[in-house]
């Protein structure tokens, strides 16, 4: 199994494509791994160097029990892509990858080719985000946490696959993601001033986790950025919807190449 030693622990990543193409880096939420982005692969790995890893205590990035897991995320992305000599990147973020995708972004603009933000806030912690979630009640566990009802209804097979990626996690206890969201140091309006990343948001209709009206929040903050909503899909358009997700990358990668997307500046 591909392990980067950095940081202290062994960070499993994979490598799909050809390695002088465009890379992408995917980061899975707090319920994934890297395999939750095997539609995205799928997809993009004839174009671009596909990158997935598991985050530090999940799937075969094993971690101290108890130690600081969220903290280490930025660095851990970052000394992953020198570590790969991928100077510059798309970031691809579901849930808790957004804060090490907007981490990163926020760290080094000059390595990011464009974000997408897809359900998540990425940590931002403006007053009208926080204000945002505290109107949230999530399922606290199962499925439905994470998937659209109908979702659930129509999709026996990929509900039971989406369950069976998660469960290959080890038990990691508090790992402090969820809390994480709710923090006030998190990026503020003001690390945004000069942003000229081509920004994409995407979120699903019916996330309960972070539903549109928080996106909408950040999008607020973020200049330039695009916001799209994904019906069908609750907490993972990723995987309940990767054929509209898909598209939405596409898109988003195509404009940042040729310098149209907003923000953008031509290679």
């Amino acid at each position: 199994m591909p392990k980067a030693l950095i940081n202290g622990i062994e960070l499993y990543y994979e490598s799909h494509g050809d390695e002088s193409a465009p890379a992408i880096i995917f980061a899975h939420g707090r319920g994934g791994n890297h395999m939750s982005w095997w539609q995205q692969v799928a997809a993009f790995s004839a174009e671009y160097h596909c990158i997935t890893f598991d985050h530090r205590g999940w799937g075969a990035s094993i971690a101290d029990h108890g130690s600081p897991l969220r903290e280490n995320f930025i660095d851990d992305l970052t000394a992953l892509l020198d570590y790969l000599k991928v100077d510059k990147t798309f970031l691809v973020a579901q849930s808790m990858g957004g804060f090490s995708c907007l981490g990163f972004a926020l760290a080094h603009p000059e390595r990011t080719a464009g974000l997408v933000l897809g359900d998540t806030t990425g940590g931002v912690a403006t007053e009208g985000t926080l204000a945002a979630l505290k109107n949230t009640a999530p399922p606290s566990d199962g499925p439905a946490r994470s998937l659209s009802a109908s979702f659930i209804q129509e999709n026996h097979a990929l509900t039971f696959l989406y369950q069976q990626i998660g469960g290959l996690n080890p038990p990691r206890g508090e790992d402090g993601v969820i809390s994480g969201f709710r923090l006030k140091d998190g990026p503020q309006a003001e690390d945004f001033i000069g942003w000229t990343i081509p920004t994409l948001l995407i979120v699903g209709k019916e996330d309960a986790i972070f539903p549109p009206e928080v996106i909408a929040e950040v999008q607020k903050v973020i200049p330039g950025s695009r916001m799209e909503v994904v019906a069908g899909a609750a907490h993972s358009a990723h995987f309940e919807q990767a054929e509209i997700f898909n598209k939405l990358l596409t898109e988003l990668f195509a404009q940042a190449r040729s310098g149209t997307a907003a923000g953008a500046a031509a290679d």
